[in-house]
């Protein structure tokens, strides 16, 4: 398998480096894995989360070699959207030799749900139809990547009673994101870093995916989403099975912006 998420210490919020995350996933048996590290034009905080990507890609390069025989190094980037971002981000991608593109809302209405002020006042509904309304304007103007980052993201900081984000609840900007996908060929991970804790602050609705796959979507990745090692390809096993049962066959990574699809 490949863990298509994670990041390394290039990310303002990275706590391990490149080759510490390579010998993790060895460890693991994975097959490969994608440095997909932060990239956020105008974060609204005291954090910074823009990289030096000629370093980036240099290093890479340097670890590519080193693991040549033994592990597949993918270099990535997960976007992170807002509307007013959208032209200096592609300006980013367009310029870099990227193996895969990773698209995320972070901020929404300029605020970081992982500081909590984005609920205040909002029901649960709300609050993640806003989110998934971002997501969509994402889907539809940004013109160059190829999955959504973690859907889940909106459920990590939440402080609902169920805070588990349910397909039922949304159908139309669900539909409206998938048929958008699938129009140009794309598709979206199950981050389950999201899911990592014990217990987990939410369930994964399995009828999220059903729905992808009954619309005819059929790229869909794991991503961990690690920070650190011990997080690599957290629960894989587990969303290999619900991703299964879902109805899907392949799962997928990107080489040179391209998927590559492994049979489950």
């Amino acid at each position: 398998m490949f863990d298509c998420h994670m990041h390394t210490s290039f990310s303002t919020d990275g706590l391990m480096d490149a080759e510490e995350a390579c010998e993790a996933a060895l460890k693991l048996g994975l097959e490969g894995i994608a440095f997909t590290d932060h990239l956020d034009h105008d974060y609204p905080g005291p954090e910074s989360f823009l990289i030096d990507f000629d370093k980036y890609f240099r290093q890479m390069s340097s670890i590519s070699k080193k693991y040549a025989d033994k592990l597949k190094i993918l270099t990535g980037v997960e976007v992170g959207i807002q509307p007013h971002v959208i032209y200096e981000s592609s300006d980013v991608i367009s310029s870099y030799p990227f193996d895969y593109v990773l698209a995320s809302v972070h901020i929404i209405d300029r605020m970081d749900p992982y500081r909590g002020e984005f609920y205040k006042g909002k029901t649960k509904l709300e609050a993640y139809s806003r989110y998934l309304e971002e997501i969509y304007y994402m889907v539809c103007n940004l013109k160059s990547f190829d999955m959504v980052g973690h859907f889940e993201y909106i459920t990590r900081y939440a402080d609902y009673a169920d805070m588990t984000l349910r397909y039922a609840d949304h159908t139309d900007l669900f539909d409206m994101i998938f048929k958008k996908l699938i129009e140009h060929g794309r598709g979206f991970e199950l981050n389950t870093g999201t899911f990592s804790k014990s217990p987990a602050v939410a369930d994964y609705d399995i009828e999220v995916l059903k729905r992808y796959r009954d619309l005819g979507g059929e790229l869909i990745c794991l991503g961990s989403d690690a920070h650190r090692t011990e997080h690599i390809a957290a629960r894989f096993h587990y969303f290999l099975q619900l991703i299964q049962e879902a109805g899907f066959r392949y799962l997928v990574h990107f080489e040179n912006r391209k998927p590559v699809f492994h049979k489950i």
